[in-house]
C-alpha cells in the first residue's frame, strides 16, 4: 500500500489541484503555504457573490469552523451546496466542537450536508458524535482510541471518511480502519497543524473521484512523516515550521516509503 500512497503524493504534484478553503483567520497563511509546498493551489474566498463560482473551478472544498461568524456560516452553506450539486468532495474540520452551544448548532447544520471527509482530534470527533467528551479550546483532552466508536458512528450516519488525528491517527471507513503513527510531539507546539492536515486531505481528495479513504490516509501519512523529518532538524517550533514546509516540498519516495507506519486497526471491527 505504501506505493499506492506515494502515487497519491505524486498525483497532487502533477495535477496541482485548486483547493478552496473557507477557514479561520489563525491558519490561513499556514495552510496556504502547506498546499503550495505539496504542489496544490490554495484559494480562500467567502463572499456570497463568488463562492458558487469558486467551488465550480476548485477540485475540493475545505470547511473549517475555527473562527465562526454568521456571515461565514452562510458562505459555508452556499459553498457546500454547490460542491454537492457538482459532485465535488468537501471536508469538515469541526474545530472546537463541544466548546459552545452556537458552535455545536452550526456543526449539526453542516453535518446535514453529508461531508465527504471529517477530520478532527479525538475530543472534537467525540463531541461531534454527541458523545461525552471534554474540550479544551481546540486541543484534544481525549486519546484517539477513545474516539473509535464516535468515528464509526459518524461514518455510519453520514457516509463520511472520518479521520481522528493525534499521536496515532485513526482513519475510518465503512470497511474498517487504518492507523498511522508518524509525527512528533513538537508538532503540537505549532498552531494550526490540524488545520493543515485538513487542507492536505482536501488536496489529495481533489485528485480522485472515489478513493477518498486512500486520499485521506496518504495525506495524513505525508503530514506525519514531514513533521517527523522536520522535528529531527529543529530545536524548537519556529524552525519546525520552516523545515516542515521544506520537507513537504522536497520529500522523495524512499523517505516516504521507508518511514510510513501504517497498520490495520482491528479494535471495534
Amino acid at each position: 500500500m505504501e506505493q499506492q500512497l506515494w502515487n497519491s503524493v505524486l498525483a497532487v504534484r502533477e495535477k496541482s489541484p485548486l483547493v478552496h478553503s473557507i477557514t479561520n483567520y489563525v491558519v490561513m497563511n499556514n495552510t496556504a503555504n502547506a498546499l503550495l509546498a505539496v504542489g496544490a493551489s490554495p484559494v480562500m474566498a467567502h463572499a456570497y457573490s463568488e463562492v458558487h463560482d469558486m467551488v465550480a473551478i476548485a477540485g475540493a472544498l475545505i470547511i473549517n469552523i475555527g473562527t465562526l461568524d454568521e456571515y461565514w456560516v452562510e458562505s459555508m452553506k452556499l459553498a457546500i451546496s454547490q460542491a454537492n450539486t457538482l459532485g465535488k468532495p468537501w471536508l469538515l474540520d469541526p474545530v472546537g466542537a463541544g466548546a459552545t452551544p452556537y458552535r455545536n448548532k452550526v456543526l449539526q447544520e453542516l453535518l446535514e450536508y453529508q461531508p465527504t471527509v471529517i477530520r478532527g482530534n479525538a475530543s472534537e470527533i467525540m463531541a461531534l458524535a454527541s458523545m461525552s467528551a471534554g474540550t479544551k479550546g481546540v486541543d484534544s483532552t481525549n486519546h484517539t482510541d477513545e474516539a473509535l466508536d464516535a468515528a464509526i458512528q459518524l461514518n455510519q450516519a453520514h457516509g463520511s471518511v472520518v479521520c481522528v488525528s493525534g499521536a496515532t491517527d485513526l482513519i475510518v471507513q465503512e470497511k474498517g480502519c487504518l492507523t498511522l503513527t508518524n509525527g512528533d510531539k513538537l508538532m503540537t507546539r505549532v498552531t494550526g497543524m490540524g488545520c493543515t492536515a485538513s487542507a492536505l486531505i482536501g488536496a489529495f481528495c481533489a485528485t480522485t473521484t472515489t478513493h477518498y479513504f486512500e486520499a485521506t490516509v496518504a495525506a495524513m501519512a505525508l503530514m506525519g512523516i514531514a513533521g517527523e523529518i522536520a522535528a529531527e532538524k529543529s530545536p524548537g517550533p519556529g524552525s519546525l515550521q520552516l523545515h516542515f514546509l521544506d520537507t513537504l516540498y522536497q520529500i522523495n519516495k524512499d523517505e516516504f516509503v521507508q518511514r510510513v507506519k501504517l497498520e490495520e486497526y482491528n479494535g471495534g471491527f
